[in-house]
């Protein structure tokens, strides 16, 4: 009896969580309500800890549990605080990796558990479980270590084109659907162990393939695609222990990451398909001379000469990138942003879908700073105003507000919507140097007439308007 009460009250707390973390993903599709999203999260996952903890499967050492889970919450305070947002990218690759690697531990451990004793199609639907999950997650695992080296710069973040990939991709799917037909007929462990053990090699060989073979430019893509394949292994790894709450919680991580990866590759003109399948079906386009090499000259200014376009300006629009991120510059920005609407100058802030290195890159370090929620919009909602633009800062930004994206079509990123700020009366760039972005294209925005270059780190740049901003 008492046993029965426990099932139904892990049951009640699993459907809670379930709840909760609904609400989570609601929560976080918007900046408003994405720190309440938050909260209903970590609620989430302490109650289904909890109910875990409950549940009849848990009979092991609890001082030893309770002993790993503060460990690796301290971990994970640690990391919290001391990673800055520029590195944030990297850790969630590298945290996607430890789910990955979960899943393949896990799967190991429940195939070589003898205390389960399925027979027929129940071991066979069993062994196709576990057989999936190790290998979704091997892929994860492996590709996601790749993905953390590129962002980290550890890695070369040129695509790695190899002769035959694609047919090398569907070579490595027909041998491991091979040997997953030789585990799940396998009679005893150890005539099982030796496909798996295959199968598992390959699979962390098809990941880091997968992810060597997608550029740079393509990375805020793989990280969410990256983490609905985190969110695929954990269901797959919930059927296999036959955890309802695992199932439901990585079938909402798998889906939630596939649509958002979509839709990222959408706004960046990019095959879903060819992403996800390490860029299967495009070739890879040559970058022409024209492309890397100056296309005439730029116009320098200094922080004074910005001031005063600002404070002659009606309306401004900022469009923050990575190199506002490297530089830190949010504060200073909404510094200057809340100055200038106090002397009635119409602010905004434009973010473009894949600015920075992951998605929402760019609205985290904003929130950060605490811009107004309402001053911050998307791409769609801005591009057809900017002809009305006086002023446009971009901050750190490159490709992303690249003309020859519409205008050349032989571009790399030819097709790919951007920011059209230089349709605005002014365009001004800060930078520190003449660097390409992750497409390794040049800018032609940088030589037009109505640009101006603000050549050195944001916020130094930045500060200096500031205060001459505070004194005029």
């Amino acid at each position: 009896m008492n046993m029965e009460i426990n099932i139904e009250l892990v049951r009640a707390l699993y459907i809670g969580a379930t709840v909760l973390f609904i609400l989570t993903l609601g929560g976080l599709s918007n900046q408003e309500t994405a720190r309440k999203g938050n909260i209903y999260g970590i609620l989430g996952m302490s109650i289904a800890i909890l109910a875990t903890l409950l549940g009849p499967h848990v009979t092991g050492n609890f001082l030893l549990i309770f002993a790993l889970m503060f460990i690796g919450g301290s971990i994970g305070i640690y990391l919290a605080k001391k990673i800055k947002m520029t590195h944030m990218p990297e850790l969630i690759a590298i945290l996607h990796s430890l789910v990955g690697l979960a899943a393949v531990l896990v799967g190991y451990v429940n195939f070589m558990d003898e205390t389960i004793s399925l027979k027929g199609i129940d071991k066979t639907i069993h062994n196709i479980e576990i057989y999936i999950g190790i290998f979704i997650g091997a892929i994860t695992f492996s590709g996601s270590i790749i993905a953390f080296g590129k962002l980290s710069g550890k890695i070369n973040g040129s695509p790695l084109i190899l002769p035959g990939r694609h047919w090398l991709n569907l070579a490595l799917l027909v041998i491991v659907s091979f040997y997953g037909y030789i585990f799940a007929i396998s009679g005893t462990i150890n005539e099982a162990m030796i496909p798996l053990v295959i199968m598992t090699t390959l699979a962390f060989l098809f990941g880091m393939h997968l992810i060597l073979a997608i550029g740079g430019a393509d990375m805020p893509v793989v990280v969410s695609m990256l983490n609905s394949y985190s969110g695929w292994a954990a269901a797959a790894t919930g059927f296999m222990l036959n955890n309802d709450l695992l199932i439901v919680v990585g079938a909402l991580v798998g889906s939630s990451g596939a649509i958002l990866s979509y839709i990222m590759c959408k706004a960046m003109n990019r095959s879903f398909i060819s992403v996800i399948a390490g860029g299967f079906g495009t070739e890879s386009q040559g970058i022409t001379q024209a492309n890397v090499e100056d296309q005439g000259e730029v116009t320098a200014i200094e922080s004074a000469e910005l001031t005063e376009l600002l404070l002659s300006a009606k309306k401004v629009v900022i469009i923050p990138g990575y190199g506002m991120a490297v530089s830190q510059a949010q504060h200073t920005i909404n510094e200057i942003a809340k100055m200038l609407k106090d002397r009635n100058i119409d602010v905004s802030f434009a973010i473009h879908p894949v600015a920075g290195r992951m998605p929402g890159h760019m609205n985290v370090l904003l929130a950060e700073a605490k811009v107004p929620y309402d001053i911050v919009y998307e791409m769609d909602e801005v591009n057809a105003d900017f002809p009305n633009v006086d002023v446009s800062i971009i901050i750190g930004a490159n490709d992303i507000v690249n003309p020859s994206a519409l205008d050349d079509p032989d571009s790399p990123i030819a097709g790919m919507p951007v920011l059209e700020c230089w349709k605005g009366k002014t365009s001004v760039v800060l930078k520190r140097g003449m660097a390409t972005g992750y497409a390794g294209i040049q800018n032609p925005l940088f030589f037009k007439e109505n640009t101006k270059m603000l050549f050195g780190d944001a916020k130094t740049t930045m500060d200096a308007a500031l205060t001459i901003l505070q004194s005029s």
